[in-house]
């Protein structure tokens, strides 16, 4: 069954997720029960007459019958038998069916009242070679912020795929471009959601400025306007040095990463904020990060 992006989930079925109403001795698995008789409605009510409650002492229905209508001025009961924690107010609506805003163009956020970013609801690009440190930085950038922010690594999207992940190590084809385009797609997807929801985002993605079509401006398409991209750019021998202490599909050859790096250089002059972090460890380059994202709030970049 399909459902509409942004409509609450269907409720779970199967074991331990039953419909409403199922009874704590029920679901033990010690005690399945007997199944019980088909459920039986209620009689029609007359014309302007309320439901009756149960008379004093009456025992709750037997499973498999039709419960009773609680009394005036009672909460709902929800399926609760009474022992284990207290389920939590829900407002009058059952839990897990929380309706989400859908994810839209993201606009440029508001000036900070405070120095940095503070407490902006923002979604950020963060650029650079293999090796640059962009995961590394982005998510202690994200992790140390005041107010609620994902990080979301394009290369860790792209790896979802298990079975038939096309290696641009191995050739790039049509099925590694196929998989670089959907994994971007993906990403701005979820950072369009986390920000209608008042989540803050940051991506990072090795984009090159030779291609602004699929790569920048393929970042503006998905996510929206107010995407702040930043270029995190050390010297090479940085790079090659981080590089070497890489394993599996992450490590590159000495000659793709000088390579990468060669192109990268292409944004300088770009107008683009470019953060050189050779000399930086990682908590310093967060801190520049949020200094240079707070004066691309306050004067957002041409691009």
């Amino acid at each position: 069954m399909q459902h509409a992006v942004g409509a609450p989930l269907p409720p779970p079925q199967g074991p331990g997720h039953g419909p409403v109403g199922w009874s704590h001795q029920a679901q033990h698995p010690g005690h399945p029960g007997p199944p019980g008789p088909p459920p039986i409605p209620p009689p029609p009510l007359a014309p302007g007459q309320a439901p009756q409650p149960p008379a004093h002492g009456q025992a709750p229905p037997a499973p498999g019958h039709a419960p009773q209508p609680p009394a005036p001025g009672q909460a709902p009961q929800h399926g609760w038998s009474g022992t284990g924690p207290t389920p939590p107010p829900s407002g009058g609506q059952a839990t897990g069916h929380v309706q989400l805003p859908p994810g839209g163009p993201v606009p440029l956020p508001a000036p900070p009242a405070e120095p940095g970013t503070g407490g902006a609801t923002l979604a950020v690009l963060l650029i650079g070679p293999a090796g640059a440190g962009k995961t590394t930085v982005a998510r202690l950038w994200a992790a140390r912020r005041r107010v609620p922010t994902a990080h979301v690594s394009l290369d860790d999207v792209r790896e979802w795929v298990r079975s038939g992940f096309a290696d641009p190590q191995a050739g790039w084809n049509d099925h590694s471009e196929a998989q670089y385009r959907l994994a971007r797609r993906t990403c701005g997807f979820a950072a369009r959601n986390f920000l209608a929801n008042g989540i803050s985002c940051i991506l990072d993605d090795a984009v090159f400025p030779d291609r602004p079509v699929v790569g920048l401006g393929g970042w503006k398409r998905h996510v929206g306007p107010g995407l702040l991209p930043v270029v995190l750019l050390p010297g090479l021998e940085i790079v090659l040095e981080r590089n070497a202490a890489r394993s599996g599909n992450r490590r590159l050859s000495d000659e793709e990463v000088a390579r990468i790096h060669g192109r990268m250089a292409g944004w300088y002059g770009s107008g683009l904020p470019i953060i050189d972090n050779s000399t930086y460890d990682v908590e310093t380059t967060a801190r520049v990060l949020d200094d240079v994202l707070a004066r691309s709030i306050a004067s957002p970049p041409a691009w």
